[in-house]
């Protein structure tokens, strides 16, 4: 029972956030990005890299090089659409999911928030987790820019994201008074670690105007992003504590012996 109704309220819910994802992300990410890949024939790529890359290409697969280096990708205008509301909802079942999770081990260990107020504050740490403490020490990227090694940018993110989760552990789930220390611990680790950068310019590969308006770009991806993020678990919030003290809440109560305690309501 508790199964069936965390898969369809969290289903529920990714509808709901995917839809209002996939309009902000069309809104302010899409114009920015489609500016950017505007400018990315521009960008004057280093003569030995792209000859080494030629090279190793042609004695692998002469014949076929040319349609191996392009992978797939969905075509603009509908497909493109189409394809990033189901990459949109997926994430947000993921992470509804993940929500509802925390918000049943809250319940379990008696918090006295209601349903909303707590989906709120779970929805402001995943906020702070997956966005804001890793976006500190790396930036969102538009289209064309020059960044550290893939690998070691991921792994910092990784560690980014654990450091700030573990830090909301401690808060919420630590007695002493020594977990804001604890806290503040997690959340410079990161930093002490120090985020992956190149030392050269990310747009160094473009000159003149090319290089002035991709550098406005930038900026404004990076606060677009910032809103698409802080809509989304906004989004996430206010549907997973509607859905939990809808759906999920009852079962939970019913399950650990609790069905005579009535559900708080959001």
């Amino acid at each position: 029972m508790i199964f069936s109704r965390l898969i369809w309220a969290s289903l529920a819910v990714a509808l709901a956030v995917g839809v209002v994802q996939t309009g902000m992300q069309q809104w302010q990410a899409v114009p920015i990005i489609l500016a950017a890949e505007a400018y990315e024939d521009q960008k004057i790529e280093a003569p030995v890299t792209a000859g080494h890359v030629h090279t190793q290409s042609t004695a692998a697969a002469p014949a076929h090089v040319h349609e191996e280096a392009q992978a797939w990708a969905p075509a603009d205008g509908f497909e493109r659409t189409a394809w990033t509301f189901v990459a949109n909802v997926l994430h947000a079942f993921s992470m509804a999911l993940l929500v509802f999770a925390v918000m049943g081990v809250a319940l379990w260990r008696g918090t006295n928030l209601r349903a909303l107020p707590l989906a709120l504050v779970t929805a402001a740490a995943g906020w702070l987790v997956f966005h804001f403490w890793p976006s500190i020490g790396l930036h969102a990227e538009i289209p064309g820019m020059d960044a550290a090694r893939l690998g070691s940018r991921q792994g910092w993110w990784l560690l980014a994201a654990v450091s700030a989760a573990l830090a909301c552990w401690s808060v919420a789930g630590m007695r002493s008074h020594l977990r804001w220390i604890a806290a503040a611990a997690w959340l410079a680790l990161p930093f002490v670690v120090g985020a992956p950068h190149i030392t050269a310019d990310p747009l160094s590969g473009f000159q003149g105007e090319a290089q002035a308006v991709l550098r406005d770009l930038g900026t404004q991806f990076v606060w677009a992003t910032t809103w698409i993020s802080l809509s989304f678990w906004l989004c996430m919030g206010v549907a997973s504590g509607l859905a939990f003290q809808r759906w999920v809440q009852p079962a939970l109560l019913a399950t650990f012996g609790l069905a005579g305690k009535p559900a708080q309501a959001a």
